[in-house]
């Protein structure tokens, strides 16, 4: 067992909150009491905790990030992620919120495998995932940074908008990285542990799931987001439905959503409901020429996810007119 992780809730500046929270489309809410009460869950398999979350062992090598930035307004990590070692290499999913949550992880993949990360693989362009970069950088270690052309695209135009000076080597990183290519699965074997990287899209232009078949678990991404109402803001809603049902399993599978806890298939068919419904909410807006914002007024939660979190209002409305913009239509009406 790791001891726990000592660190001070805020080691983000709330500016830089802020800047993540609209980098991502998360936003902020104060149900924080809720999440507190998750995070309580899977407590015999937590190798280690703190005030930004998580980290519990879901199989021989194999670890998941779960944060709870709300739990103790500690954003430092931000995203959930992953750790997977085989014995030849140790690859990080996500970079999380900054260089400090980066760090913070990396120290603890060492800890657990006795190794520094080797790799690291980025699964969308969001600032919660893939502003810490640099934080893996110690010595004369550098990691591998893997992710889509699409991605590093998206994420050197997002670095070009931020008002803080960023650390010249997370430039020299991305422009170094292994390229995902867009279509295809990419095998990976870290040294006896084998897993897939699967190019997807819906939640952004450019998606990308980690997964193992023994035991099954599957690194979704923000593809998949649980107890949470997602972000929409970038997505292509389809896109994301077809998405979603490629990564069911018919095996009992571990599924680590971008946000939230740890999910099983019976989540997964649960979000996919709440996808179908705003899907069939914003098509009865479209046929009945109501506009997203009206629509959104009524939008209510399919009953079984009553007690999901919604970070924003807006956060229906967004999604809703999500629908709009794929089909050519204004929102507005």
């Amino acid at each position: 067992m790791i001891p726990t992780t000592k660190l001070l809730a805020g080691a983000l500046s709330r500016r830089q909150v802020m800047h993540l929270a609209s980098a991502s489309g998360l936003g902020l809410f104060a149900g924080a009491t809720r999440l507190q009460s998750a995070s309580r869950q899977s407590q015999s398999s937590r190798v280690a905790e703190g005030s930004w979350g998580r980290i519990e062992k879901l199989g021989e090598g194999i670890w998941s990030v779960v944060s709870t930035p709300l739990a103790q307004d500690d954003w430092t990590t931000l995203c959930n992620g992953g750790i997977v070692a085989g014995s030849e290499q140790v690859l990080v999913i996500e970079s999380f919120a900054g260089p400090a949550g980066a760090r913070l992880v990396a120290q603890q993949a060492r800890q657990l495998s006795g190794r520094w990360p080797t790799d690291v693989l980025v699964t969308h362009y969001h600032g919660d995932h893939a502003n810490g970069l640099e934080g893996f950088v110690t010595g004369d270690s550098r990691p591998e940074i893997w992710m889509t052309a699409t991605t590093r695209k998206l994420i050197l135009e997002a670095d070009g908008r931020r008002d803080e000076s960023l650390d010249p080597v997370r430039k020299e990183m991305l422009e170094g990285a292994k390229l995902i290519a867009p279509e295809g699965v990419l095998q990976l074997n870290l040294g006896g542990l084998d897993l897939k990287i699967q190019p997807r899209r819906g939640h952004t232009a450019s998606d990308v799931t980690v997964e193992l078949e023994g035991p099954s678990i599957v690194f979704c991404g923000d593809l998949i987001w649980n107890q949470m109402f997602p972000n929409f803001r970038d997505t292509l809603p389809s896109a994301l439905s077809k998405s979603v049902r490629s990564l069911r399993r018919e095996a009992a599978t571990t599924y680590v959503p971008g946000h939230g806890p740890l999910a099983t298939g019976a989540d997964v068919a649960r979000f996919t409901e709440l996808i179908d419904s705003v899907e069939a909410t914003a098509r009865s807006a479209i046929e009945s020429g109501t506009p997203a914002a009206e629509a959104a007024a009524e939008f209510r939660l399919p009953e079984a996810l009553e007690g999901w979190h919604l970070f924003r209002e807006s956060y229906f409305e967004i999604a809703i007119g999500s629908w709009f913009k794929e089909l050519g239509l204004d929102p507005a009406g």
